[in-house]
């Protein structure tokens, strides 16, 4: 019996930059396994130019992407997630709404490329590091076994994830 895609939500503050390239970055290296959205507790109400140059950049699909309030996902209707990531830690320290279903969640902060200062050079960099960071944390993610994998044990290694960018070594 195959079972449907996970459905994955990546939060941050502004929906403008981190959480975007997350959800552009899983809907590319899923492979019709996850479905990822991205939503923001005080969404921009744009996405960051930079953020659609670096994924146009590498060929990803960015016609989709928007920037939306997370209250979106908490409405009746709205996809049911299975995971949920906040890649920021202001929305990791702020009350989220209740998400049907309880999905999974976990925090991967990632250093905010959008409050860079410096030069337009400067900033397209600090969007490649959060891009490669993110990228490895999902494809640690994306191999997990997670139809063999508890609640807890899944949890766990989510965490780790976001705390080392990778999966852990068994021990």
């Amino acid at each position: 019996m195959k079972r449907h895609a996970y459905n994955v939500l990546f939060l941050c503050t502004g929906n403008s930059a981190r959480s975007i390239l997350a959800e552009a970055w899983l809907n590319a290296a899923g492979k019709g396994r996850f479905k990822a959205y991205s939503a923001g507790s005080q969404p921009a109400g744009r996405v960051n130019p930079y953020a659609l140059e670096l994924l146009q950049k590498n060929r990803l699909d960015t016609a989709e992407l928007r920037s939306k309030s997370w209250d979106e996902f908490a409405q009746p209707g709205a996809p049911e997630m299975d995971f949920v990531f906040t890649v920021c830690d202001n929305a990791a320290g702020e009350v989220c709404p209740v998400w049907p279903g309880r999905p999974v969640s976990a925090h991967w902060g990632v250093d905010d490329p959008a409050a860079d200062g410096g030069s337009a050079e400067d900033k397209r960099k600090a969007f490649l590091r959060a891009y490669v960071e993110l990228s490895a944390r999902i494809s640690s993610f994306v191999s997990l076994p997670l139809d063999k994998l508890d609640r807890l044990v899944l949890e766990k290694k989510l965490n780790e994830i976001g705390a080392t960018g990778s999966t852990p070594v068994e021990s």
